[in-house]
């Protein structure tokens, strides 16, 4: 089975996912609200079961090999790989958390292919947590929905000594969505544009250090008490708030341009309250650098910092395509910075599928006398035995309908409802 898991950009709400989680201490914290996005890259896998071992072979996005890296599926091996920290320890966690809740086997993943760069802001240990995840509900047909692979890869990197917000796995829908967090709730509403919208991302090629960032801002909660604790709160609370769903309105909107102007109002009250609790990294020369280069104005709506922001990556929204190209060439040629292409697709017409299943499949007599046609089995792409009504629906789902409708006799209401 082939799978593949896109890295996730933060358009806006960066650091709220978090900041919110203390509105457990002191309730008169706002909630948080992330808008997020999948990048058009991210790693790609082969997976298998194993008896009783997990095997992972890893690719990292300079094309070097690494592994495989094997342990056996038993819980007190896995978490001890877990804790240890690394690369490895994504992967060990979500297994972790999985053998204790699952009576699962052992996986080997075979991530042949990443063109998602690391420790960037766009979430590639995250990918590879919802890799695994989605590796083992698949496998052993554990039946999680997203938002359960979602979970399980939250819950296998917070094993690992990183400390992620619950924004990272987002990008287990592979599509935009609104997040929203208050405490330990997350409530996810994806959106759809009416149109494509283009994005640039640049890889600043400095360095932050994303742990001290988040350090000096959870210093800040959960009761404010300096002038610079109430200017954060302030900011990742009802301000970032508001941005945040502005941006949401106008991306449902196609509003380019607004999300452009969005992006610079972010960025600049993001300066204006979060630098001085930690300028060291929030000063960030580079990023302003990029974000204020001339020659790429006339191609772009606006811009800002990308994650924990610092000097990892920048984000423009721009134009067109004809723009992204442009502003692409210009930051290579120039800066030799190098830059990703994003490109947000709009959502297709029809959301809407009726399927007729009420037949009674005289052409597949006496077949259809013991099983209903639609629940003949067949094999889909990953090798999986199942109704075929039931890929036909997941097709469906898959090629962006919202809503699927099957026609039925009433006498097999019960029989369709046990898939």
């Amino acid at each position: 089975m082939k799978l593949f898991v896109p890295g996730r950009i933060c358009l806006f709400g960066e650091h709220s996912d978090w900041a919110a989680r203390y509105r457990l201490n002191n309730s008169e914290l706002e909630k948080g609200y992330t808008l997020i996005a999948s990048t058009n890259q991210g790693v790609y896998a082969e997976v298998k079961p194993h008896p009783t071992r997990l095997i992972l072979k890893t690719t990292l996005s300079d094309s070097t090999r690494h592994g495989p890296f094997s342990l056996p599926m038993e819980g007190d091996a896995l978490l001890a790989e877990a804790e240890k920290g690394g690369f490895f320890s994504y992967a060990a966690g979500v297994a972790y958390q999985i053998l204790t809740n699952y009576q699962v086997q052992g996986l080997e993943i075979d991530n042949y292919l990443t063109d998602l760069p690391v420790k960037k802001g766009l979430s590639s240990s995250a990918a590879i947590s919802v890799l695994v995840a989605r590796a083992f509900n698949r496998t052993y047909d554990l039946k999680m929905t997203t938002r359960g692979e979602m979970e399980y890869a939250y819950r296998g990197e917070i094993t690992t000594p990183s400390r992620c917000g619950r924004m990272d796995q987002g990008c287990a829908y592979q599509r935009p969505i609104l997040m929203t967090f208050d405490g330990d709730r997350v409530d996810v509403t994806e959106l759809s544009v009416p149109e494509n919208m283009y994005f640039v991302i640049v890889d600043l090629g400095a360095g932050k250090d994303t742990l001290l960032i988040l350090n000096q801002l959870n210093h800040c909660y959960p009761f404010a008490e300096s002038k610079l604790e109430k200017n954060v709160q302030h900011y990742l609370g009802p301000l970032s708030a508001q941005i945040t769903q502005e941006a949401h309105q106008a991306l449902r909107d196609g509003n380019a341009e607004a999300v452009g102007d969005l992006m610079t109002r972010a960025q600049m009250e993001f300066d204006k309250h979060l630098i001085p609790a930690c300028p060291s990294q929030l000063t960030a020369p580079v990023l302003h650098q990029v974000l204020n280069y001339e020659p790429i104005q006339p191609y772009i709506w606006g811009g800002k910092g990308v994650g924990s922001q610092g000097d990892g990556s920048a984000q423009f929204i721009v134009k067109d395509e004809e723009s992204q190209q442009r502003v692409i060439e210009i930051i290579e040629e120039d800066l030799q910075m190098s830059c990703l292409k994003l490109v947000i697709e709009a959502s297709r017409h029809v959301r809407k599928a009726v399927i007729p299943a009420a037949g009674f499949g005289t052409r597949l007599f006496p077949a259809s006398k013991a099983m209903k046609k639609e629940l003949f089995p067949v094999v889909d792409k990953s090798g999986r035995a199942k109704p075929a009504i039931m890929a036909i629906v997941e097709e469906a789902i898959d090629a962006g309908i919202e809503e699927v409708c099957l026609i039925i006799q009433s006498s097999d209401t019960e029989l369709f409802e046990s898939f």
